[in-house]
């Protein structure tokens, strides 16, 4: 492991700062040359992304009677006409190589026999997910994890949130990212940035995303200038537990995949009245059901029911499902699971080529916080875990011009103000936001609901604007480095960070949704609940103008 892991004397400058420690970031500071030093920043410690939490599996077309082709056209079909098809094509072409990478690194797939085991997920026209039980995102993060502590090159920074992306005056080039940690604020130079951040759930009360996932990445990169794209797409996973008490669990596709039922409180199989493949259909479209379901009977869940699943079958497959569903009182050998839909990917993201490149030289995105193009309007199951792994394998071919500079730190200078009123307050706005963007941006939107919803974040943004936390959050330059002497002040910051980049990312989608007139994958308008041909286009986003862009072509 780095001798600088766990150092208070952390270097000041590398030659790229990742930000963000789940499996795109940690793949991506494994495929960057080794000659590199690398800084690995994560919010929290190790393992507490949602690629950790992630269960269903990991796609790719392996299988003798399988293609990449099927594959494609799986994805290109779930993307309700948004994927850009080189996108895609580069994701199921070296899905296999990247396969074969993660097993090479020692991931313990689940096998059967002497070869791998895979299943079939919703939407796809083949078993092509591979899994380690029902904790596939965990198994390769942990392996991930374990390979990166033994690089020399690579200095992890934990328990640090970054607050500001550092952009060099005269080109706008990303240089480097301002930091919060151990009571310091201070500035960290690189010759790239490369933000894996994740996603950003916690906009909505209802979501299976960790409590890190708050947008940070979206947020940063919007505020420094980068453009934006398709920041309406959110998905709503069908069914995550809804139990009085605990919290919004997912229960994997992987369920249906093996052959649960998806049942209203009488036990029917309601699903079909709504598209011809029932509980597999695409989850914009179950999602639907199961709202339009709870609408019209009043209820708050319905039921997965596992019993067509050989119950050694689902022991097997699905050991931590059943593990926290008896937690709180469930056995789905025996009863059903009481599910409803929750936020959970977001399809869009910041804007990035084919080798990661945001619209801001230096700065490149990776994961569920880009947009590559792969997912369209509406993801296919398994593929999130895969675009991290082949996206960042692209990283290896990074090519630095070095900085020979010695950054010169700025001195130190005591801050005793706390923050704590300030960090009460935006925590309470926060828990509003959250209501605020379920009941109007969530599996149902309208022009009415949105509008209401704009005006109050824009409210919310102009009340927080002069706040002393918010200037000290928003400095744009590195002209000091802040040692926080009153106890209590990094935890208060961070509330607040998170606060206005969760309002930020709201504002956005929000904005992109009533931008959009039509419905599409995971937006749908109530007001306007078809596709429109005219609307077969990116939504983009630069600072505050949004615009439309053809997709791209083969």
């Amino acid at each position: 492991m780095s001798p600088f892991a766990s150092d208070v004397s952390l270097p000041k400058q590398f030659d790229v700062i990742v930000v963000g420690a789940g499996a795109a970031g940690l793949y991506a500071a494994l495929c960057l040359p080794k000659s590199l030093q690398v800084g690995l920043i994560t919010k929290d410690s190790l393992r507490t992304g949602a690629s950790d939490w992630a269960q269903g599996g990991i796609a790719a077309a392996i299988a003798p009677e399988d293609s990449p082709t099927f594959h494609w056209e799986d994805t290109i079909k779930a993307g309700a006409g948004l994927c850009d098809r080189a996108a895609v094509q580069f994701l199921v072409e070296n899905a296999p190589s990247a396969i074969a990478r993660l097993v090479e690194m020692g991931v313990a797939f689940d096998r059967k026999g002497e070869h791998l085991a895979m299943t079939l997920e919703a939407a796809h026209s083949y078993p092509r997910v591979l899994h380690a039980a029902d904790t596939t995102g965990r198994a390769i993060v942990s392996t991930l994890t374990e390979c990166v502590l033994q690089q020399e090159n690579i200095h992890i920074l934990s328990q640090a949130l970054v607050l500001n992306l550092w952009l060099q005056p005269q080109t706008r080039r990303c240089q480097g990212v301002r930091l919060l940690q151990r009571d310091r604020a201070f500035w960290v130079r690189a010759g790239a940035v490369v933000l894996a951040t994740g996603g950003g759930g916690q906009v909505f009360s209802q979501t299976t995303n960790p409590a890190v996932s708050t947008g940070d990445g979206i947020a940063l990169a919007w505020r420094a200038g980068a453009v934006l794209r398709d920041l309406e797409f959110f998905q709503f996973h069908p069914t995550a537990l809804t139990q009085p008490g605990a919290p919004r669990f997912l229960i994997s596709e992987a369920v249906r995949g093996e052959g649960a039922h998806l049942v209203d409180e009488r036990g029917n199989r309601f699903a079909f009245e709504y598209h011809p493949k029932g509980e597999l259909a695409p989850r914009d479209v179950v999602s639907r059901a199961i709202f339009d379901r709870l609408e019209k009977t009043g209820t708050s869940c319905v039921y997965l029911d596992l019993s067509p699943i050989e119950p050694d079958r689902a022991r097997y497959r699905f050991p931590n499902i059943l593990r926290v569903c008896r937690r709180w009182g469930i056995d789905p050998l025996v009863q059903p699971i009481p599910v409803a839909p929750a936020a959970h990917y977001w399809m869009g993201g910041i804007a990035v080529d084919l080798m990661n490149r945001t619209s801001i030289p230096g700065l490149y995105a990776i994961g569920e916080v880009a947009s590559t193009g792969v997912h369209g309007a509406n993801r296919l199951a398994s593929n999130s875990l895969l675009e991290c792994v082949v996206y960042a394998a692209q990283l290896s071919d990074l090519d630095l011009e070095p900085d020979r500079r010695i950054f010169e730190s700025p001195d130190a200078i005591d801050q005793a103000e706390d923050y704590a009123d300030q960090a009460e307050a935006m925590g309470a706005i926060r828990e509003e936001l959250k209501g605020l963007m379920w009941r109007c941006a969530g599996i149902h939107r309208s022009e009415d609901l949105l509008q209401g919803a704009i005006a109050r974040v824009q409210s919310w943004q102009k009340e927080l604007a002069t706040l002393s936390s918010t200037q000290f959050l928003r400095a744009p330059h590195p002209t000091s480095n802040i040692h926080l002497s009153t106890k209590g002040t990094e935890t208060n910051l961070h509330v607040c960070t998170e606060t206005l980049n969760l309002l930020d990312v709201a504002y956005q989608i929000l904005k992109s949704a009533l931008f959009r007139t039509e419905s599409r994958g995971g937006h749908y308008r109530s007001d306007y609940p078809r596709p429109s041909p005219d609307w077969q286009v990116h939504t983009l986003i630069e600072r505050d103008r949004w615009y439309v862009a053809p997709l791209e072509k083969d």
